[in-house]
């Protein structure tokens, strides 16, 4: 008796996984949810300055037909701040995202900032890449 009801609790539990899953990919599907699209995903400095301008923009357009929210933005370490609009962007328009890398780091650095949205692709990381130089000492006359 304990192995039938073993049976049909397994049989019932699959069967609720399974329906969950296919109305999470429907919802995936659709064709009006917001379509988020970069035109860069990277930025490259280069070499900066030591306490240099380390602020880059990310521009986006939202390409679907609803609103597209960012719910966060977040990045791989302390280091980094990102900046971005709360207010939803309506669909054929444009947003940003402000970057702000520490300079006064010294060294060769690669970050990354993730992006979560209600879009069709949810997750979009972002990269920044460079190097800042060391800073220049004082000559001293002897």
């Amino acid at each position: 008796m304990k192995k039938i009801l073993l049976s049909y609790l397994l049989v019932g539990f699959t069967a609720f996984c399974a329906f969950s899953q296919e109305d999470i990919n429907t919802n995936k599907d659709s064709k009006k949810m917001p379509e988020i699209y970069f035109e860069e995903t990277t930025h490259d400095f280069g070499t900066i300055e030591y306490n240099g301008n380390g602020t880059c923009e990310f521009t986006f357009k939202n390409k679907g037909k609803e609103p597209l929210l960012l719910t966060s933005v977040v990045a791989s370490c302390g280091c980094t701040t990102p900046t971005w609009p709360k207010e939803p962007i309506k669909r054929g328009k444009k947003g940003t995202i402000v970057v702000k890398y520490n300079t006064r780091i010294r060294g060769a650095f690669s970050k990354s900032i993730r992006v979560r949205s209600n879009a069709k692709t949810s997750l979009v990381t972002l990269k920044l890449k460079g190097t800042v130089k060391n800073p220049e000492t004082p000559k001293t006359n002897n």
